[in-house]
């Protein structure tokens, strides 16, 4: 039976802003609720530091967790009404493994330098950023390019993950004759992080984001066409294969970009799915996809709180921390998959 929408939307919008102020509060640092808001103001505080820790970290790192939450659940809901299997997620079409290819070759081969032109190398974290997202935009490529010569979408799936496999090996080799050193700090990056972008390259994040959830919102209609099949949906007027293209372009956009900002984050994508459909009680897009976007964002920006150990200065890595919310959501829908009707 499906709930309410509206109670549903309003309880997101207030935990989501609770969430967002509570990550600009708490941390190694706390910031009082009255002196967060004037530094947001615009007015002076008791401790000029405070200004720094909010607007050059705390605030770039609640929207870096608020988007990347966001894109990554949309990007699992397109691909698990896609290939209608509840358990598939933006890491299974091999981009993720194509934006650590990327991210490797440039940390353990070509040294953390980008050569894109010959007067203007690009290097540190803005070159690990174009490797991340050049890799993840070539895989996405190659599935786009697949999806038009196999018309199973089961068939598309195996390619996916062989094509992640390859990747997978690329990097193994990669790690096998880099220095300890380089590959310390490629394990590092690989544990996902919302607190490397900064509020000057926070717009770049938000710009092809926005986009790809903008995008999301246009499939609505089609993407609740394909739950009755794709027969139906033909038959329908939906243009099979040109949507198809289309939600791949859109969840390998989102996953490429919160990957190339943030590095992999695991389990956000194919557990928030599931926890938007149990609440909703529904697979109706038209409701499920502004659900699962606020519910993503939502678990980031918890997940983001989660990570700072209480009492200390130091932080747990974020993919330490994705499994423990996440883990017991899949467990649930992998035990209890036959009384749940996911595309009904």
């Amino acid at each position: 039976m499906n709930r309410q929408p509206l109670v549903i939307y309003l309880f997101l919008l207030i935990l989501l802003s609770g969430l967002f102020v509570g990550g600009l509060i708490y941390g190694a640092v706390s910031i009082p609720l009255d002196s967060v808001v004037n530094i947001l103001l615009g007015d002076e505080t008791e401790r000029p530091a405070w200004i720094n820790i909010v607007w050059q970290s705390r605030f770039p790192q609640a929207v870096t967790a608020l988007l990347a939450g966001s894109s990554l659940a949309i990007s699992g809901l397109l691909l698990q009404t896609l290939f209608r299997n509840p358990l598939a997620g933006p890491s299974i079409l091999g981009i993720s493994d194509g934006a650590n290819l990327g991210v490797a070759a440039i940390m353990l081969y070509f040294g953390g330098s980008l050569g894109l032109l010959a007067d203007f190398p690009v290097s540190g974290y803005l070159a690990i950023i174009f490797a991340a997202f050049g890799g993840a935009v070539a895989i996405l490529s190659l599935i786009i390019y697949f999806s038009a010569k196999v018309r199973n979408n089961v068939m598309l799936l195996i390619i996916g993950i062989m094509i992640g496999y390859v990747a997978s090996s690329l990097i193994s080799v990669l790690n096998y004759y880099a220095s300890s050193d380089k590959v310390h700090a490629f394990v590092m990056w690989g544990l996902g992080n919302f607190s490397g972008v900064s509020l000057e390259q926070l717009p770049y994040l938000m710009g092809f984001s926005i986009v790809g959830l903008l995008l999301s919102l246009l499939l609505i209609k089609p993407l609740n066409a394909l739950l009755l099949g794709e027969m139906y949906a033909s038959n329908l007027g939906v243009k099979i294969k040109r949507i198809r293209m289309l939600i791949l372009f859109c969840a390998g956009l989102l996953t490429a970009t919160t990957t190339a900002f943030c590095g992999p984050i695991s389990f956000i994508g194919l557990a928030v799915p599931q926890m938007a459909r149990l609440l909703l009680g529904s697979s109706n897009h038209k409701m499920l996809v502004p659900v699962t976007l606020l519910m993503g964002a939502c678990v980031a920006l918890l997940c983001n709180l989660l990570m700072v150990i209480p009492g200390t200065n130091n932080l747990l890595p974020l993919n330490a921390v994705t499994p423990i919310l996440g883990a017991p959501v899949i467990i649930y829908v992998i035990v209890n998959r036959k009384n749940i009707q996911y595309f009904d």
